[in-house]
């Protein structure tokens, strides 16, 4: 995974076991689940929806309770909920609890398999299913060795495009 701006792989639970071997040799999630679980990430923080651990110190109100305080919330802040909401619903209650903890709120696997009173590694396995459903939501396709890299392009199946500027 490459780092971009603002973002430190050393904090995501994801990139290490995105980069982790697993049992077969390769790493345990392909980069196709890494990529849909950052991206679950990203749109959770561009949503603001991490709660507040801090004293506020600008001189606003607050909400009142009960008000969902979207008056506040950028354009672009509504639309990253709206497509958190979407890729929840899509995941389902089952799976969208451990999403939640170590895609948004970067808990590791054991913290998680702690609070939920589950057996070990079982975080690990639902979390690798979640983010597989979670992928298959966004259109992520799995990239496999032997696949050739697709080249996406408007048009339709038959269309060819004409090679060296000029008409046939």
């Amino acid at each position: 995974m490459t780092a971009r701006a603002g973002f430190n792989p050393d904090e995501s639970p994801l990139a290490r076991l995105a980069t982790r071997g697993g049992r077969a040799g390769g790493p345990f999630l392909d980069a196709s689940e890494a990529i849909a679980g950052e991206r679950l990430r990203a749109d959770f923080t561009r949503g603001q929806l991490m709660p507040g651990i801090t004293q506020r110190w600008d001189s606003q109100p607050r909400q009142a309770r009960g008000s969902k305080g979207s008056r506040d919330l950028s354009d672009s802040a509504i639309d990253a909920r709206k497509r958190v909401d979407a890729a929840i619903a899509a995941v389902g209650p089952e799976l969208s609890g451990v999403l939640l903890d170590v895609c948004c709120f970067l808990k590791g696997l054991e913290i998680v398999e702690r609070e939920r009173q589950w057996p070990a590694r079982s975080a690990k396995l639902l979390l690798k299913a979640g983010l597989g459903v979670l992928a298959r939501h966004y259109g992520i396709k799995p990239e496999r060795a032997n696949d050739r890299p697709v080249i996406r392009r408007w048009g339709t199946a038959d269309y060819r495009p004409t090679i060296g500027g000029g008409t046939e």
